[in-house]
């Protein structure tokens, strides 16, 4: 093709092109044209029916539009509004309405929707009332997964705007006996009480007055990148938790923080506000930090007091699986030994922090002289929680014995709680092994098996006599029971097992000694004259077999250099009474002697000590040989320790007593009483 030729051709084809994009440019301005048009004139009521649709298919129950629908698309920021929603109850909830709303009218920025992000310019909602409902087993009318995701957390696109006007919440709680009934606004500008958002009510949690009231900042040109801060006040009874926290990014509420103070009678009546069943204590007034983030809820910096204990740590919990998992690290600098009490059921004993329902149970089992509480530990909070907890106590003060400090591992994994390790330390030697409680069947079962060694007898038995300690020297011990109840007293009530004391040496006051003889004129004349000399302790043995809640002493002996001590008895661990018969037998001759056994009876609270003054015989009367009240102590020593099996005082006596033949009456057990017909029942 010759240049003359190609020069028309070339304006041929761009006369071409400048048509077609004339026609394509006016293609583009009629359907636009006809688009406004159609928009102006269109009525958007058409769609209520296709969108109330899609909207049951996406909530998975009922969605009904019976008011005005309308939009405006054509825009860099389009709209809409919708009037007259009803959002209907899942099927398991019944017939009714979760939520009805007269007006909403939404405006987003379309350019964010292109990078994947939901910029909502404004966001007004007109009389909103919703029916909020989560029944025993946990269902939540709230959850729009049908039950796939049940846990799964609120998450709003950041409001620019946001107005709730004469908002309505009705809201109940079956598995946490939690009602509520509040009215909620949200405004775009703070009002006379400096809050944009706020959210108020009251009603009922455990029978006792709930009020709930929680603020906001200004509702007004919210940032994706700025905190949006908040305040919450809650009561519930004498329980009062206040908070101040922010969310990061408004309003995904999977991720939040807030500093928080608490303080009321009980904590596990906060069972209610935070769905974790945590242990009964004494008032406690406690403050930490409290942070979001999805499904992992975390209380750092833990400070302040339960009872008249401190306690610090930090804890969290993990959600979203079938059972929440509690991990928590906690510390007491100073534990207060009656605090523990509440834990079981029980209350303080001593001191002024308990609370009036503590008060009266504490007293009530002063009036009848009882330790073990009857309260019945609730146990299918604990089924539905794993934990991992430790816990130390760098001092312990107040205790029944001597007790130094503690510390613990709790394990509980779908019903099965075991603390072990279970360390407590005395001034010399320790207390150790563990403690189990079975809540996975109807009826619970306790196991317990706890070692005492490297111990004093001074320092468990810290009573004086004349000025000193009446009993000195090494004690070993330990005890292993198993019983079922879902109280303490229960438990205890049917325990079987067994528990043996060791002193394998160590020694006593003479004139105790001689008095367990009795020799009335030696030991009455050393304790008129306030002798504090003492004599050997050579072996004294205590052993226990438990059966049915009752404690039978079937080996009692204590040998001194003067005098060999022995008897039997009870305890009834279910009527909380106990019964020994305890005789002495001189080792030498004595000119005059009183059978007169001594008998220890009553509560294991107050029991009465009685000698049961006899006929003045000699010595000489029909005898048993001192191996036959010792030989069966080979046996049962190595349940305490192997090493007691070998020691010199104790395993020694056997061979020792059938070398001298020492002539000593053996004082039989006292009789074990039948069982009551409160521990017979559950055998």
């Amino acid at each position: 093709m010759t240049a003359e030729t190609a020069q028309p051709a070339a304006g041929a084809k761009a006369r071409t092109r400048r048509r077609r994009w004339a026609w394509t440019a006016g293609a583009f301005v009629v359907l636009a044209a006809a688009s406004a048009g159609l928009a102006a004139i269109w009525d958007w009521n058409w769609f209520r029916g296709p969108v109330a649709r899609m909207a049951s298919a996406r909530m998975h129950r009922q969605v009904t539009i019976d008011g005005n629908l309308h939009a405006h698309l054509l825009s860099w920021q389009p709209s809409a509004t919708v009037e007259g929603i009803h959002v209907a109850k899942p099927a398991w909830a019944g017939p009714g309405d979760m939520a009805s709303i007269d007006r909403i009218a939404l405006q987003i920025r379309l350019i964010p929707l292109f990078t994947g992000h939901l910029d909502m310019r404004l966001l007004e909602v007109d009389r909103p009332r919703l029916a909020l409902y989560r029944d025993v087993g946990g269902r939540t009318t709230w959850d729009f997964s049908d039950g796939a995701k049940p846990d799964e957390p609120l998450r709003m696109p950041p409001i620019r705007r946001f107005v709730v006007d004469d908002g309505h919440i009705d809201f109940r709680d079956d598995s946490k006996k939690l009602y509520f009934t509040g009215t909620m606004e949200a405004k775009e500008q703070l009002g006379q009480a400096d809050r944009g958002f706020q959210m108020a009510g009251q009603g009922t949690l455990n029978a006792q007055p709930f009020h709930l009231a929680v603020t906001g900042g200004p509702l007004l040109n919210i940032d994706r990148n700025r905190p949006y801060p908040f305040d919450a006040d809650i009561r519930a009874g004498e329980t009062h938790v206040v908070a101040q926290g922010a969310v990061p990014k408004p309003f995904d509420l999977s991720n939040f923080w807030m500093n928080v103070k608490g303080q009321g009678p009980d904590l596990s009546d906060l069972y209610g506000l935070t769905g974790v069943p945590l242990p009964n204590t004494p008032p406690y007034n406690l403050r930490a930090r409290l942070s979001r983030d999805v499904h992992l809820w975390r209380v750092d910096g833990i400070a302040g007091t339960v009872g008249s204990s401190d306690l610090s740590g930090k804890l969290s919990v993990q959600t979203g699986a079938k059972r929440p998992f509690l991990n928590a690290d906690l510390r007491s600098h100073k534990l207060d030994f009656p605090d523990l009490g509440a834990l079981f059921g029980g209350a303080r004993k001593t001191g002024p922090v308990a609370s009036p329902k503590q008060v009266a149970v504490a007293k009530a089992l002063q009036a009848q002289r009882r330790i073990f509480p009857d309260s019945t530990l609730n146990f299918s909070k604990i089924r539905g929680l794993d934990a991992d907890v430790s816990f130390k106590a760098d001092a312990i003060v107040h205790a029944p014995i001597d007790l130094r400090a503690g510390s613990t591992r709790v394990k509980l994994n779908a019903g099965l709680l075991r603390a072990e390790p279970l360390v407590l330390d005395l001034p010399q030697g320790r207390i150790t092994g563990f403690v189990q409680l079975d809540g996975r069947k109807t009826d619970a079962i306790t196991d317990l098996d706890l070692k005492l060694s490297n111990a004093r007898l001074e320092n468990l038995i810290p009573v004086t006599f004349q000025g000193a300690r009446p009993l000195t020297g090494a004690v070993v011990a330990r005890a292993r029971l198993h019983g079922t109840g879902d109280s303490v007293h229960d438990a205890m009530a049917d325990a079987d097992g067994e528990v043996m004391i060791v002193a394998p040496h160590g020694e006593i006051q003479k004139s105790l000694a001689e008095l367990a003889g009795v020799n009335v004129i030696k030991g009455l004349g050393l304790l008129f004259s306030k002798d504090q000399s003492t004599t050997p302790i050579r072996c004294g043995v205590l052993h226990f077999t438990g059966r049915g809640g009752v404690l039978s002493a079937d080996r009692l002996v204590l040998d001194t250099d003067p005098v060999l001590i022995d008897g039997g008895g009870f305890i009834n661990l279910d009527t909380e009474q106990l019964g020994f018969n305890v005789k002495g037998h001189p080792k030498k001759f004595q000119l005059v002697r009183l059978v007169a056994p001594i008998t220890v009876s009553g509560p294991i609270l107050g029991p009465k000590v009685d000698v049961h003054k006899g006929q003045a015989i000699a010595q000489g009367a029909g005898a048993v040989a001192l191996g036959a009240v010792l030989s069966p102590l080979a046996v049962l020593l190595p349940f305490v320790d192997p090493g007691l099996a070998k020691d010199a005082n104790c395993a020694g006596l056997k061979m020792e007593a059938q070398e001298k033949g020492a002539p000593v009456n053996s004082a039989k057990p006292a009789a074990t009483p039948a069982k009551s017909a409160h521990g017979a029942s559950r055998r």
